[in-house]
């Protein structure tokens, strides 16, 4: 979320507010911030390279500084009852005193963002391997092989006495994210980024900033100890080679001819799918061509089952997917031959190649997309019969398009006419694995050098995205015989304080998913919050890229079409059940863990509570 006033009127803020509490205002009670849009914003002024402040002490030093100010102003003026903003400013001021060498400190903030974690894996390994860089650099300093052995055991020493089911899936993102680190990743966002912003400006906001304090972590703190952290997340992972118990397998509905009432139009609103792959399963037109509603990135109509690949790119198709193999299996510790493609591509990038390289792999993956939800939303179901919503999502590392009210207008006249042609095919369900904030249009203003302060780039996006989603949400309440399944969203976040959308959306045909494991254990990536009903298993779910390739992927991407899948099963077997009947039941049949915090999607006991009802 973009937090910035101007740096130059800060001190006043922090002055008065020192003032009232001061002159014995006892009884005044801090300004309290609701939501992640009513944080307080700072800019800072730069100059020259961002490379050359993010490698200089010197340079870096005075915009430290005024960070560690900002962000101790705001903890401390301020009430923030949200713990994942708490968390994320701690965390921000951990890493400060790491740089700064107050050691100790460092060690106090991450003890303290650890308290405020809620996720069972989190709560366990919160700040690990800054804990441990901080405790043996207050011993030898940060740099040399004693440090390097020392940080290693202290990690495989605190790991040893964690329990493996809870956080091996977080150990195996911690090897891969190590394995893939290298000096372009870590300044590419800098490069590509930030450069532009700073040199049309010569500043950078809050919303940025704490970027080239982690590139500077990055590059100087954890680089030098790749291999000691591969090393000692390789051994723990080859030590409990334990596979999970599956909870799902036995949960599974898989109905046959038999089992239904007739046919279910299900939608997947999505980047597009590659309908040659689901044959029958498809919705066709009378001339047996699929029924298809498709807009691009500037919400303006298009055609195409599947966004459109640039010329110069299609020869490379095979070589995206196979990269799309090699991230799933790094993350599921599968030692592939693409995945040693892509460890050595990416931690071995030149710098030059990052942007192509990223925007690349940002394109594959929204080209992959759609098809992925619709082979989990179709699985099991010979009732299913897809009806594709087609919307394009920009890949670029610049925005394009940038923010503004004509594109804004266009994208709400579009998702109307979407869910009106959906209607139209008597849709009913759709899986929408997608989502996007207030924070993602400020930030793409300042990009686009749109708004000449933060205040009037705040009052833009708030202007833009308030028009998105009063748009969505008439259309969905436009249908209210449809079911809307939305992902929650992989920010581990709650979306409600950071306006999240549609997952922030409150309707009673809307359905928000959350994400869990083959076991059940919370996904570390899952938002979470009051608009969360369910749960389902998004991590390492596999099904179908285009061609017919079958890859295992996570995110609540891959979670709410699980949900989707269910709901088109119990409308098979009972077609007269309406929306709000299909959430009561999904949730009311789903097992409640002991913590509280998960609720798991039953498919057979839902499926049988439809057919009970008929």
């Amino acid at each position: 979320m973009n937090r910035s006033i101007p740096v130059r009127h800060a001190w006043l803020l922090f002055f008065v507010l020192w003032l009232g509490a001061s002159l014995g205002a006892a009884a005044q009670t801090k300004p309290r911030i609701d939501k992640a849009a009513d944080l307080p914003r700072f800019t800072y002024k730069v100059s020259g390279k961002l490379d050359d402040i993010v490698r200089s002490a010197e340079q870096f030093a005075p915009l430290g500084q005024a960070i560690r100010r900002d962000v101790e102003g705001v903890l401390s003026f301020y009430e923030i009852p949200d713990k994942g903003t708490q968390r994320d400013l701690l965390t921000l001021l951990a890493v400060l005193d790491f740089l700064d060498g107050q050691y100790a400190s460092a060690l106090g903030r991450a003890e303290t963002v650890r308290g405020l974690q809620d996720k069972p894996a989190d709560k366990l390994l919160s700040g690990l391997r800054l804990r441990a860089m901080a405790t043996a650099a207050q011993a030898q300093g940060a740099t040399g092989e004693a440090y390097r052995r020392t940080v290693g055991e202290i990690i495989a020493r605190e790991l040893a006495a964690l329990p493996h089911p809870v956080i091996e899936n977080d150990i195996r993102e911690l090897k891969a994210s190590a394995e893939l680190i290298g000096e372009a990743l870590i300044l590419g966002q800098v490069r590509e980024v930030m450069q532009p912003i700073a040199s049309q400006s010569g500043e950078i906001s809050s919303d940025f900033a704490p970027g080239l304090v982690f590139a500077r972590y990055s590059l100087l703190a954890t680089l030098p100890l790749k291999q000691t952290l591969v090393e000692v997340f390789s051994s723990y992972l080859a030590a409990h080679k334990v596979v999970k118990t599956d909870i799902w397998a036995a949960r599974d509905v898989v109905l046959t001819a038999a089992d239904g009432r007739g046919p279910v139009i299900v939608s997947v609103w999505d980047s597009g799918v590659d309908t040659a792959l689901f044959g029958k399963q498809v919705l066709r037109d009378a001339q047996g061509r699929p029924r298809v509603i498709a807009y691009d990135k500037y919400s303006r109509r298009a055609k195409g089952e599947l966004m459109p690949i640039p010329k110069a790119l299609q020869s490379r198709l095979p070589q995206m997917a196979a990269r799309t193999k090699g991230f799933s299996d790094l993350q599921s510790d599968i030692d592939s031959p693409e995945a040693t493609e892509v460890k050595q591509y990416l931690s071995n990038l030149a710098p030059e190649n990052y942007k192509p390289a990223i925007e690349e792999l940002n394109l594959a993956g929204n080209y992959e997309h759609g098809t992925h939800v619709a082979g989990i939303a179709l699985a099991g179901n010979p009732f299913a019969r897809l009806v594709v919503a087609r919307l394009e999502f920009d890949h670029k590392l610049h925005p394009d398009p940038c923010p503004s009210r004509a594109d804004t207008l266009r994208g709400a006249a579009a998702a109307q006419a979407t869910v009106d042609y959906l209607k139209a095919q008597k849709v009913r369900v759709v899986n929408m694995s997608w989502g996007g904030g207030v924070a993602s249009i400020e930030s793409a203003l300042e990009q686009c050098g749109v708004g000449k302060t933060p205040e009037a780039r705040k009052g833009l996006a708030r202007q833009y995205f308030d028009i998105t989603r009063a748009a969505l949400t008439k259309a969905f309440a436009s249908a209210p015989a449809i079911l809307f399944i939305t992902a929650a969203g992989n920010s581990n976040q709650d979306p409600t304080f950071v306006e999240d959308i549609p997952a922030a959306i409150e309707l009673p045909n809307l359905l928000t998913v959350g994400a869990v494991d083959l076991a059940g254990d919370e996904a570390g990536f899952t938002s979470y919050g009051p608009t969360v009903k369910v749960h389902a298993n998004g991590y390492q779910v596999e099904s179908f890229l285009p061609g017919g390739q079958r890859v295992a992927l996570s995110g609540t991407s891959m979670a709410a079409p699980q949900v989707a899948n269910l709901a088109a099963k119990m409308l098979a077997v009972n077609p007269r059940l309406k929306p709000t009947e299909l959430i009561a039941l999904i949730t009311e049949t789903a097992d409640r863990s002991a913590d509280g915090r998960r609720i798991l999607l039953h498919p057979g006991k839902a499926v049988a509570a439809a057919r009970a009802k008929r």
